[in-house]
């Protein structure tokens, strides 16, 4: 019994952190935005700056972004994570991912990237875990019979790792 009641008060804290979190956007929802407060947030030619967000808010925007991707396509996106990179033999390419974490570290979700311009893996890419910031136009493409979204990126920093 006790184990269930602890377990019911975490639930209800993780709720109400997560309702805490939308209401911090301070907009209505009337807008057809699917997240307005990512949205609103501008830097130079940049339309959506994950790199303002806490972590809770970016693992969501991100989860948003990959799940109702419509409201984001064509958008410049700008964030920063982990760099990981991954090998599929059906295709016989490598795949790059800016890795988001959730504010416990509990939860990952990568969001793909395709570095334009000349560049050979593994030579000029980043080693695996730094942390890097890429600024990019999302959209998506079609492989194996399944849509993927991605950002073409023009725009790749290496933090430090």
């Amino acid at each position: 019994m006790r184990k269930t009641m602890t377990v019911l008060i975490a639930q209800c804290l993780i709720l109400a952190l997560i309702a805490g979190c939308a209401d911090k956007g301070g907009s209505s929802s009337e807008s057809n935005d699917p997240n307005p407060q990512a949205a609103s947030v501008v830097s130079g030619s940049v339309d959506v700056d994950l790199t303002t967000l806490s972590s809770t808010v970016v693992y969501a925007e991100v989860y948003n972004m990959l799940t109702r991707p419509e409201g984001y396509m064509g958008k410049t996106i700008k964030l920063n994570g982990p760099y990981a990179s991954s090998y599929y033999a059906e295709t016989d390419l490598n795949y790059h991912y800016v890795i988001i974490e959730d504010a416990a570290a509990c939860c990952q979700n990568g969001l793909e990237f395709i570095w334009n311009g000349e560049h050979r893996f593994p030579d000029d890419y980043p080693e695996e875990e730094s942390r890097i910031e890429v600024i990019g136009v999302f959209g998506s493409y079609e492989e194996l019979g399944r849509t993927y979204y991605y950002l073409s990126v023009d725009n790749l920093s290496i933090l430090g790792k």
